[in-house]
């Protein structure tokens, strides 16, 4: 016992901070910096001058839009810290991030609404297999005892939450902490450090049985500290703390450390912890998968476009080190030359001549590289350590710039965002002849319309995407379409008759021809065609024809007078003419839609689908996700535009969905005739 742990882990560390909107992230790294003497002193987040309110849309908003880097020195220590944002629209920030990180502080607070929040990003970790610490923040507002709080907490994380301090108070107030495994009493003092006291003797009792559960707890993972309790022998102070690192290291227990960080409390003790009991980068490179040898290794955490530096990569050096001017060969084999390596404090950056293994840095003008890449000076390059994949995007619009001649500026402005945000997805609609950016929610896409009207000065419209209706007829009809042109010269000739048919949903067009004798000699049966499907386009209702079956059956031609254009012509003039007579009938998409809902809410989600057309196919519990559930429907895609705002509106923030195509349905009266005028075709 006491060697479980291998000691402390030395050398820079590298540590995400996250927890659901609005716990107190910015803060606690505003108190972080401030006790490392990185910043002369805490800003509250109020004053919009913390270091990762470094952007317009975070100071406007008052929330972290993206990461936030900043190195600090402790104790004598280098360890780098990332603020991740804490709504779920702005989550995907934290992937290529704590896929290179150590250990992430979880902080979280007495707050049961939170609790969903809180298990999505605890969830998180567990995919990724990232140690963590919870720092229980604002324990001087919480009403409900630590340990209370903490069986609260508990179903959002799958390993047992330990306490390793309660709160000391005093006439009902805290003021201060007691430190289970030192056996210590800590009084704050506001932006200073602890003042170290005596367990008073009435909070004797209550320390220790709550020193006696966290030891049980270790217990389960150590054979001799079971024994000792079991024999109720005092195990050395020592062997606990190296137990604690030990459990903490592989991720058995995630340790809670309380404080309150608006006033720098507790910050401290969370700084010790992470220095003594954090793992370190070579535990990442295990986790990650990273080659062995002398080659430097570089992961790629974040993209950033500065108004005057250009282009940076964040980046965690996994193995070697790195020199400016280095090259470095991509997975793919290709090359990049880093210019310039910068330590990172929010927006502020200090020019290095090298990076060691362990530090996160920004590397310069490394063009040709994305967020999540992994780079080597092994010739060649070697396999992605990480690997990204995007949630399905729950909201779009959209957009063009206000002035024509910005449309190439906005474009190229578009691809940079996408650059530093890879969950932003772009697309160009054919259709529609829309650019059509989507993300996940509301608030996602009005910080990157918000960018390019302020960083990137491009004024820009946005408007809900065009539905892709489509049309299809009910009837049947034959019509003769006749093409006849004479001004000197040769003429224009293409006489076809031809046979209209609706078809089964889902079969899409076919062209047949049944002419015999050669009325229609067999090189314009195609021109024929070609004429139909370019009707097909912009069928009588303003809309793509789709499901119908049309068979060439008779006409004529002219020796001298008929052609490709004249055919083509005539096929387009027996359409327009027949498919009126078809009784055309106007088309919407529906998609099938799988909502997953914190079961509390559950029946609100229900209850709002049929206010949005669609039909509730079923709900069950989400497979091995306690209190939640999966919602199962059916809804038009002209109802789910802004349906995310609604479900996030009836969970607190945490709803998501996912949609796919699943059948046209007919739409018609009040509905079909807004579409149609929306169209700029009478009803």
């Amino acid at each position: 016992m006491g060697t479980r742990a291998g000691g402390r882990r030395t050398g820079p560390k590298c540590i995400a901070i996250v927890g659901p909107f609005a716990s107190g992230k910015t803060t606690l790294l505003e108190a972080i910096l401030a006790r490392t003497g990185a910043i002369p002193r805490q800003n509250p987040v109020s004053s919009g001058s913390t270091v990762s309110d470094h952007s317009p849309e975070a100071r406007a908003h008052a929330m972290s839009v993206e990461a936030t880097f900043a190195t600090t020195d402790f104790m004598g220590e280098q360890l780098t810290f990332v603020d991740c944002p804490g709504s779920i629209e702005f989550s995907f920030e934290a992937e290529p991030v704590l896929a290179a990180c150590d250990i992430a502080v979880v902080v979280a607070e007495a707050d049961e609404k939170k609790i969903p929040a809180l298990q999505l990003i605890m969830r998180k970790l567990d995919d990724l297999g990232v140690p963590r610490i919870l720092f229980l923040n604002k324990v001087d507002k919480a009403i409900a005892g630590v340990r209370d709080t903490l069986k609260m907490l508990q179903p959002a994380s799958s390993m047992p939450l330990l306490l390793r301090q309660i709160p000391l108070r005093k006439n009902g107030v805290v003021i201060g902490s007691i430190d289970l495994a030192l056996e210590r009493a800590y009084i704050y003092r506001e932006y200073a450090e602890s003042e170290v006291a005596e367990i008073p003797g009435d909070e004797k009792a209550r320390e220790l049985e709550a020193r006696f559960s966290m030891l049980e707890t270790l217990a389960d993972h150590d054979d001799q500290l079971m024994e000792q309790l079991l024999e109720e022998i005092e195990p050395p102070k020592d062997a606990i703390f190296d137990d604690l690192a030990a459990d903490l290291r592989t991720g058995a227990v995630t340790p809670v450390l309380i404080g309150t960080a608006e006033k720098g409390n507790g910050v401290l003790r969370l700084l010790k912890t992470l220095r003594h009991d954090a793992p370190d980068m070579e535990a990442t490179r295990k986790r990650l998968g990273a080659p062995d040898g002398n080659a430097t290794v570089v992961q790629v955490m974040k993209t950033i476009h500065t108004p005057h530096g250009g282009k940076l990569s964040v980046s965690r050096i996994l193995s070697g080190q790195l020199a400016d001017a280095s090259e470095l060969y991509l997975s793919n084999g290709d090359t990049t030359k880093v210019s310039g390596i910068y330590r990172m404090l929010g927006k502020d950056q200090t020019k290095l001549t090298v990076a060691k293994a362990g530090d996160t840095v920004a590397l310069g003008k490394l063009d040709d590289v994305k967020t999540g890449q992994t780079l080597s000076s092994a010739k060649g390059g070697i396999r992605p350590l990480v690997a990204l994949t995007p949630p399905q995007p729950v909201f779009a619009f959209a957009l063009r710039p206000k002035e024509r001649k910005d449309e190439v500026k906005m474009s190229a402005a578009i691809q940079r965002l996408a650059e530093e945000d890879p969950s932003l997805s772009l697309r160009h609609n054919q259709d529609s002849a829309e650019t059509v950016l989507s993300g996940h929610g509301e608030m996602h896409l009005r910080v990157v319309r918000e960018r390019l009207e302020g960083k990137n000065q491009i004024p820009v419209e946005g408007h809900t995407p065009a539905v892709p209706y489509r049309e299809t007829i009910r009837k049947s009809a034959q019509q003769r379409g006749r093409h006849k042109k004479q001004s000197g010269g040769h003429g224009q000739f293409g006489d076809v008759v031809i046979e209209i048919k609706p078809l089964p949903r889902g079969s899409g067009f076919q062209f047949t021809d049944t002419i015999t004798g050669g009325v229609v000699p067999k090189t314009y049966i195609q021109s024929v065609e070609t004429g139909v499907r370019d009707y097909l386009k912009s069928g009588p209702l303003g809309f793509p024809v789709v499901d119908v079956a049309v068979n060439l059956s008779d006409g004529s031609y002219h020796a001298v007078d008929s052609s490709d254009m004249a055919f083509q012509m005539a096929a387009k003039l027996a359409m327009k003419e027949g498919m009126a007579a078809c009784s055309p009938v106007l088309l919407e998409p529906v998609m099938k839609v799988e909502i997953v809902t914190p079961s509390d809410a559950t029946s609100k989600i229900i209850a709002l689908i049929p206010q949005r057309r669609g039909q509730i196919l079923g709900y069950d519990a989400r497979p091995d996700w306690p209190g939640w559930d999966i919602v199962e429907a059916t809804m038009p895609q002209a109802e789910i535009g802004d349906l995310i705002i609604e479900l996030r509106s009836a969970t607190a923030g945490v709803a998501s969905y996912r949609a796919a195509f699943d059948h046209m349905a007919e739409l018609t009266g009040r509905l079909a005739d807004e579409a149609m005028n929306a169209n700029g075709k009478a009803a």
